[in-house]
C-alpha cells in the first residue's frame, strides 16, 4: 500500500500525489487519474504497479476533489488547466520518480489517457507512454511531434474517444515518423476500470498484459 506525499513541480510549488514504491532502481510509472479525481480505484492501480515492481506515483490533479457524479466530473475536467497539469503536475511527478527509478513512463485512463499523450509530447524525461481511451486536442499535443514509444488501448464502442479519433491520431503520429502500437477492444469506454459498469474483464486483462510487456521492454 502506498501513501500520500508532496512533490515539487517545476515552478517550485508543490503537488500532492499517491506514491506506491517498489524500491530504489526499479522502473517508475506516473499513473494519471480519470475525470473522477484521485480516487481509491486509481490508487489501487498504483498499488498494482508497485506489486509488479514499479515505483508508481499518481498526481492529484484536482487538489483533493473527488466525485462519483458524471456532471460534477465533467465540470471539474472542463475547469482543469491541462497545460499546467501536463507541464507542472505530471512533469513534477516524472522528475520525482526519476530520483529513485531507472526510467520513468506515463500512463492514464480517460482524461488521464489524453494527458498521457500530452505528457509524451510535452514533458522531458518520459521514456514511454500508455494511454487508455483518451486523446487530447491537437493544440495541446501534436501527435506528429511525439518521439517516444507509445502503446494505446482504445474501445470500439466509445462515443467520447471515438474510433475515428483513434484512427486520425494513429495516422498523424505515424506521419511524424513514429508509429504507435495501437490496440482496439470490442468494449465500451472505461472497460479497464473494475468499478465501472462498462468494465470488461477479458479486455482489461489483455490490456494489462500488453501494458506490462510494453513497459518491461521500454523501462
Amino acid at each position: 500500500m502506498g501513501s500520500m506525499i508532496d512533490f515539487k513541480r517545476p515552478d517550485g510549488s508543490t503537488c500532492k500525489g499517491y506514491l506506491a514504491e517498489a524500491g530504489q532502481g526499479k522502473p517508475g510509472i506516473v499513473v494519471i487519474q480519470e475525470w473522477w479525481g484521485l480516487n481509491d480505484q486509481i490508487k489501487g492501480v498504483a498499488d498494482r504497479f508497485a506489486a509488479a515492481g514499479y515505483n508508481a506515483l499518481a498526481p492529484d490533479l484536482y487538489k483533493g476533489r473527488v466525485t462519483q457524479s458524471p456532471d460534477e466530473a465533467n465540470h471539474m475536467m472542463s475547469g482543469l488547466d491541462f497545460v499546467g497539469a501536463s507541464d507542472q503536475d505530471i512533469a513534477g511527478a516524472v522528475k520525482h520518480l526519476a530520483e529513485t527509478s531507472r526510467k520513468v513512463g506515463v500512463m492514464g485512463f480517460c482524461m488521464g489517457g489524453a494527458l498521457t499523450i500530452a505528457a509524451a509530447a510535452r514533458v522531458p524525461g518520459v521514456a514511454c507512454g500508455v494511454p487508455f481511451y483518451g486523446i487530447p486536442p491537437e493544440q495541446l499535443a501534436d501527435p506528429a511531434k511525439i518521439t517516444i514509444p507509445l502503446q494505446g488501448h482504445f474501445a470500439n464502442q466509445d462515443d467520447w474517444c471515438t474510433p475515428q479519433l483513434v484512427d486520425a491520431f494513429e495516422k498523424k503520429m505515424a506521419a511524424g515518423g513514429n508509429k504507435p502500437e495501437v490496440h482496439r477492444y470490442d468494449a465500451q469506454h472505461a472497460f479497464a476500470n473494475e468499478k465501472s459498469p462498462a468494465y470488461h474483464a477479458p479486455s482489461a486483462r489483455l490490456a494489462w498484459e500488453r501494458t506490462m510487456a510494453f513497459l518491461g521492454k521500454h523501462l
